[in-house]
């Protein structure tokens, strides 16, 4: 009989439904239970996609003897990490402390006030290599909560004080003596960060350190940004953005990505991105196809370009709802051709299936691939022996090298590959596909919405024909966001729906990662729509999220009933932190709407954190790239007339060449925007079409340079 799961919101709630296990979702019906038969909460997080979970849960919670310990000693409560993240950032910061690693699943023991006394991760049934199994561990706390309560209750209670004494760092002006000016601060953390970046870089394979490696987005972001200020021919620059763009080049060569069907697993098990965790994130392929396009610009390879329509191809494709969001993840499991369910099925082959499928072509492909007899993971990489006989697909030499030894021009053989794979791809389609957890969630939404608007203006050959319908991509999922996520009477927003039923409030994520995202498709079609709704959101997260003592934006709302901490994010990793975003929002508004208060504020979160990007730099390098505008005097690009003219996408074009510095990019003449701007910003009133043509207009400071009409002049003056 289904347990109380069965009618949740969540995916991953639902597929435990089926469980021995009593399993409550969080709330007050859960925690009432646990006070009144005086009971310790089992609290387990983890999400649909996640291999591990699913591991826990085989041999676990559908084990009937650690259901009955479960049942009988505890209350057990299911959490989706991607529902509410605010839950899962409280207990796994006590397991980070706990154990000095995270991770899911996230197996945590609280008291029924929602205090931790005692987490971990995974654990194995029983007890396996000196390490105490689930089993073990529910016994011990059932009799310890019998006999020795007071020990737990206390821990519980310093535990909670310890989250809280760093939950909001010192007060906004208590450092101790006197402060080293903002800007030296900022100089020093950049050339922090660069250097640490520098020291761990992987010359060989690319990315930073050794296995398992994480694309880890913000830290190509930061070096982005760093060339940009350096600029990209000096040699700083240079080696800034080299970083970045090798390990781009090194993870679309690698197993990590998808060469059949497009996209990002979500890392690699090894130093080489040959093995990958196959499970499929929209927030990375969002923030991949976004430093991809950031890539481009610095270095005007077309590769990267190409990589960025790779990803919002396979999202665009496989993970976009009928309504016109986007999916939250695709699973790492699915079956095999025997019958069984195993991690990487759906994209592994054998060279029999190869062989069959490309004929003539296969020796080609296989070369280009590694494609080998008896499977192309080494038993070290597979020590459970799941590729066995099966190859990942990983380009193991350049296509010109692979052209050259089957006596190929690179474009005849470019041509041929690509025909192979999209054999394969059509191959694959009849496969069983991975679960695909289809909860839309606001602040992926709100990445993926950046990523289709940059692309959508992004004057790169490969692009070309996919830019319209990016930016039409892009307008369609704000649009869904707008008419069922966002409630107009008191500017809330829900964090995520799934079957047409929604999970709860956003957070501060959903509100910075869909502002930002907003802010982009401004600068994408010039609709103040866009503008308008960026600026009542900002308004909603300062009401709800804002840390008026010491500045930052909380992770949960004011008001929460079932957080025993209000945390803030101070790590920039898979996802950047909330604050980090809003920080950069917040002076891109300032800079739209000529509102000093918006850059007052967003300074204010810059120097919220900067006990952490003055420590560890590498931290938070999001954070560190809105030091940048934070630090700089406003700078904008006010373009006059139709944007609908050649002439205006021409002057357009020219400022998404390249990186530059940031600016905030006006266009005066959009429909409605004169007026709407004229009355935030009074110095744009003036502007007009000197040359009766699209003009733009260079200006810092409110002080503007000559105008100029022709893409050649504008070029010039943006050197």
């Amino acid at each position: 009989m289904p347990n109380a799961l069965a009618l949740a919101t969540s995916p991953y709630l639902r597929q435990h439904a089926g469980n021995p296990v009593d399993w409550l979702p969080w709330g007050e019906k859960a925690f009432a239970k646990a006070r009144e038969e005086d009971k310790p909460i089992f609290l387990s997080i983890g999400y649909s996609t996640c291999h591990w979970c699913h591991v826990m849960a085989r041999e676990s919670f559908e084990n009937e003897a650690i259901a009955a310990l479960l049942n009988r000693h505890f209350v057990a409560i299911k959490v989706d990490r991607e529902e509410r993240p605010d839950v899962d950032r409280v207990y796994m910061a006590y397991v980070q402390a706990l154990t000095g690693h995270g991770g899911w699943p996230l197996s945590a023991w609280l008291a029924p006030d929602l205090k931790p006394f005692y987490a971990g991760t995974y654990f194995p049934p029983g007890d396996r290599d000196g390490r105490a199994g689930l089993a073990t561990v529910l016994r011990t706390i059932a009799r310890g909560w019998g006999a020795d309560r007071a020990r737990f209750i206390a821990e519980s209670e310093q535990v909670v004080s310890r989250l809280r004494s760093d939950a909001g760092g010192a007060p906004e002006g208590a450092q101790a003596g006197a402060p080293v000016p903002l800007a030296q601060a900022a100089g020093a953390a950049f050339e922090g960060a660069l250097e640490y970046y520098a020291n761990l870089f992987d010359g060989r394979s690319g990315g930073f350190g050794g296995a398992p490696k994480f694309p880890r987005p913000a830290n190509l972001a930061f070096l982005l940004r760093c060339a940009a200020l350096q600029g990209v021919a000096s040699d700083a620059g240079r080696e800034a953005a080299g970083m970045a763009a090798d390990t781009l080049r090194a993870m679309a060569r690698g197993g990590i990505h998808d060469a059949v069907g497009g996209g990002f697993h979500r890392y690699s098990v090894d130093a080489e991105w040959f093995v990958p965790h196959f499970e499929k994130m929209l927030y990375d392929q969002a923030q991949i196809a976004t430093v991809a396009l950031g890539a481009w610009q610095a270095t005007g390879d077309e590769r990267h370009a190409w990589l960025a329509r790779d990803v919002l191809d396979y999202a665009l494709r496989d993970l976009v709802s009928p309504e016109g969001g986007f999916y939250a993840a695709e699973d790492a499991d699915s079956d095999d051709a025997s019958g069984g369910h195993a991690e990487g099925a759906f994209y592994v082959w054998t060279l029999s299936e190869i062989e069959g499928l490309l004929g003539t072509e296969a020796a080609f492909f296989a070369a280009h691939f590694g494609v080998a007899a008896g499977g192309n993971v080494p038993p070290e990489r597979d020590p459970h022996g799941e590729f066995s006989g099966r190859n990942i697909l990983a380009q193991t030499r350049p296509l010109a090298e692979t052209a050259g030894r089957f006596g190929l021009e690179p474009e005849e053989a470019s041509d041929r590959l690509v025909a192979c794979l999209e054999r394969l791809r059509t191959e694959r389609t009849r496969r069983p596909r991975p679960h695909r957890d289809d909860k839309v969630i606001t602040a992926w939404n709100g990445l993926m919405i950046s990523a289709l608007a940059r692309a959508s203006v992004l004057p790169a050959e490969s692009l070309a024909e996919r830019r319209a319908a990016y930016r039409e991509a892009a307008v369609r999922a704000a649009a869904m966001l707008e008419s069922r996520f966002f409630d107009r009477s008191d500017g809330s927003l829900q964090r995520s729906a799934c079957g047409g039923a929604f999970s709860g409030a956003g957070f501060a994520e959903d509100y910075a990662f869909l502002i930002g995202g907003l802010l982009d498709l401004y600068e994408a079609t010039f609709e103040i729509r866009w503008l308008a709704w960026a600026e009542e959101l900002q308004k909603t997260m300062d009401a709800r999220f804002w840390d008026s003592e010491r500045g930052g934006y909380f992770n949960s709302p004011v008001g929460a009933a079932d957080i025993v901490v209000r945390l803030k994010e101070d790590y920039d990793g898979a996802e950047p932190a909330a604050s980090s975003v809003a920080a950069l929002n917040l002076l891109r508004l300032s800079g739209l709407l000529g509102d000093d208060a918006l850059r007052e504020r967003g300074r204010r979160v810059v120097a919220a954190f900067r006990g952490v990007w003055e420590r560890t730099p590498h931290a938070m390098p999001e954070m560190l790239c809105a030091l940048e505008p934070a630090l700089e005097p406003p700078r904008h690009l006010v373009l006059t007339g139709d944007p609908a003219t050649a002439d205006f996408a021409a002057l357009r074009a020219v400022l998404h060449e390249r990186l530059g510095p940031r600016r905030a990019v006006v266009a005066l003449d959009a429909p409605g925007a004169r007026a709407w701007f004229s009355a935030r910003a009074p110095w744009l009133r003036e502007m007009g079409l000197p040359a009766g043509r699209p003009t733009a207009f260079l200006c810092e400071e409110y002080t503007c340079r000559s105008p100029v009409t022709s893409p050649e002049e504008l070029r010039t003056l943006l050197r």
